[in-house]
C-alpha cells in the first residue's frame, strides 16, 4: 500500500489514507472524498483534478506529459508542482504522497 496524505489549500492535514500501486491519484482522493471532480475519468479532457504536489515528491513523479501541461494551464492556482490527479499512478516510491488541493478546489457539491 501507499500512504497519500492530503492537505487543505492553507497546508491543513485533511486525512492520511492508503492507496493500493497503480490506483491512480484521483480514484484515492475520490474514495477519500476529497474535492476534485475529475469530470473526465482520466480521459484528459479537464483539468478538474489538479494537486500542488509537495516540492519533495515532486521529483519521484514521471515528467508530465505536454497534454496535461497543456490542460494545467486551464486550471486556476498553478504552481511548479501542480499536476493532474488522474496522471499519477500510485507506486511504492510514491509512499507518503503528499499533495495540497488548490485554493479553488471545489467540486459540484461545493465541498
Amino acid at each position: 500500500m501507499t500512504k497519500v496524505v492530503f492537505l487543505s489549500a492553507d497546508g491543513e492535514q485533511r486525512s492520511e489514507v492508503d492507496g493500493a500501486p497503480g490506483l491512480r491519484l484521483l480514484e484515492v482522493a475520490q474514495a477519500d472524498g476529497q474535492p476534485l471532480e475529475g469530470t473526465c475519468e482520466g480521459q484528459m479532457a479537464c483539468s478538474t483534478c489538479h494537486v500542488i504536489v509537495d516540492p519533495a515528491d515532486f521529483p519521484k513523479l514521471p515528467r508530465a506529459s505536454e497534454m496535461e501541461e497543456d490542460l494545467l494551464d486551464l486550471a486556476s492556482h498553478v504552481t511548479r508542482y501542480s499536476r493532474l490527479a488522474c496522471q499519477i499512478h500510485l507506486t511504492d516510491m510514491l509512499d507518503t504522497l503528499t499533495v495540497r488541493m488548490p485554493p479553488s478546489s471545489r467540486n459540484m457539491q461545493g465541498r
